[in-house]
């Protein structure tokens, strides 16, 4: 890949078995791949180093989270752009390639995500680039969709998910690392969000195509990834929405909030989703803090951010269902036929 300066960053935990899949395909880009091995228990750095003698491979000791290990991998790095990637995403011949071209055609743009599909349905989204609602919804979007070439063109979008996404590096000077308080869970959305405030865009090109696995770890410890999700949420309402956004949509967040809270009564999760709000109720002074920063330097009218979040409702819908996709989008796409 002439001119190019790129790392692909894979990440992992106990993913020996994932990386014996994926690897032959990130080592087609090309590029530089360096392994961060986030306390794996499975063997994966000794397996990486004598059946994968090309790789790098930086290994910690203890699992740090995902935010943290995706920072340690961006310091263990001084390429021009970074790659992250899930260890458990098979990216198609050539995935890079026009995700560069389209950074480089796009300065503006802090990251580029490509077409992800689902590795054991291969005509199926997985996500087309993400989706932050006023409601502070965050939803991968077209996931669940067939692929019927509704997500054909390149265009900006909201954020892109740190599992298959391309970064320019110079953007983490403006917008800072992923924030480690999340462990995992809406750290991308979180980043994506305060690069959107400083004025830096992200970009969706869809012929990056990718395919993800996903899920195994989350079903293993579903409680555990609940209060994860439900603590994150309040926790990036928290510390980057703006006041103006808070005063004009707070009813739409506090519906949303209210209407999760069912669907987990509903599914048996109760529990953890009480327990990560009390989790968020006791981190909340540290994010006041950090939300100090993060409003300090935005860059953009409010009104035009919340232009962007709006953006993230599909066209063509019903008044009472894109009332519903901000609230519910899953609910209002299984209305709309679309999944």
């Amino acid at each position: 890949m002439t001119g190019a300066s790129v790392t692909l960053v894979v990440l992992s935990f106990n993913g020996r078995d994932l990386l014996a899949a994926t690897l032959p395909s990130v080592l087609s880009q090309g590029v530089e791949v360096l392994v961060v091995d986030n306390g794996s228990a499975d063997g994966t750095g000794t397996y990486l180093r004598e059946e994968w003698p090309g790789v790098r491979v930086l290994e910690l000791l203890e699992n740090v989270g995902v935010a943290a290990a995706l920072n340690r991998g961006l310091a263990a790095t001084t390429t021009e752009f970074v790659a992250l990637l899930n260890n458990d995403v098979e990216l198609a011949p050539g995935w890079l390639e026009p995700l560069l071209t389209t950074l480089r055609a796009h300065p503006e743009a802090a990251a580029a995500s490509g077409k992800l599909l689902r590795y054991d349905d291969r005509e199926r989204l997985d996500a087309a680039g993400d989706v932050l609602l006023r409601s502070s919804a965050a939803i991968n979007r077209g996931a669940g969709e067939l692929d019927r070439g509704q997500y054909d063109r390149a265009e900006a979008v909201f954020g892109v998910c740190a599992g298959a996404a391309l970064y320019r590096r110079a953007a983490f000077d403006v917008v800072g690392l992923f924030d480690e308080a999340y462990f995992a869970y809406l750290e991308d959305v979180d980043w994506a969000m305060r690069a959107q405030l400083a004025g830096l865009g992200a970009r969706y090109e869809p012929a990056a195509v990718a395919f993800h696995m996903g899920g195994a770890t989350t079903r293993r410890h579903k409680g555990f990834y609940v209060r994860l999700q439900r603590r994150n949420q309040l926790l990036l309402v928290a510390k980057t929405f703006p006041a103006g956004t808070l005063a004009r949509h707070g009813w739409r967040i506090a519906l949303t909030l209210a209407l999760s809270l069912v669907a987990s009564a509903r599914d048996g999760g109760l529990r953890d989703h009480l327990g990560g709000w009390g989790e968020a109720a006791r981190m909340l002074p540290a994010a006041l803090q950090r939300r100090r920063a993060v409003q300090r330097d935005r860059r953009v009218p409010v009104r035009e951010v919340e232009r962007l979040m709006a953006a993230g409702v599909p066209p063509g819908l019903s008044r009472p269902l894109r009332l519903l996709f901000e609230h519910a989008p899953d609910a209002a796409r299984r209305r709309a036929g679309v999944l």
